[in-house]
């Protein structure tokens, strides 16, 4: 069975930081790309930052480049979201998703929330 367990999300100060982690089991790791999105109340969801298991390339998206870092550890089967210098307009729901580039998800978490008090 695939399974993406996210944790780490959390209420914090605006400029305060999160790490979250995505647990992931049920299929072979490092033949995805594992990335991060995000739905705030109201908004569409967006693509926040990925990394590619094989290789360890990564992208961000523009709105969080220089305050969050994604990483991987392979032989844990997770990939960590380093959140610092929160604002609140990064509150919203994040989610973990698996799938065969970045930007695609066949497999998704069920979320944690993230919430930055100003």
């Amino acid at each position: 069975e695939v399974q993406l367990v996210e944790s780490g999300g959390g209420l914090v100060q605006a400029g305060g930081s999160l790490r979250l982690s995505c647990a992931a089991s049920g299929f072979t790791f490092d033949d995805y790309a594992i990335g991060w999105f995000r739905q705030a109340p109201g908004k569409e969801r967006e693509g926040v930052s990925c990394i590619s298991s094989s290789d360890g390339s990564t992208y961000y998206a523009d709105s969080v480049k220089g305050r969050f870092t994604i990483s991987s550890d392979n032989a844990k089967n997770t990939v960590y979201l380093q959140m610092n210098s929160l604002k609140p307009e990064d509150t919203a729901v994040y989610y973990c998703a698996a799938g065969p580039t970045c930007g695609i998800g066949d497999y998704w978490g069920q979320g944690t929330q993230v919430t930055v008090s100003s």
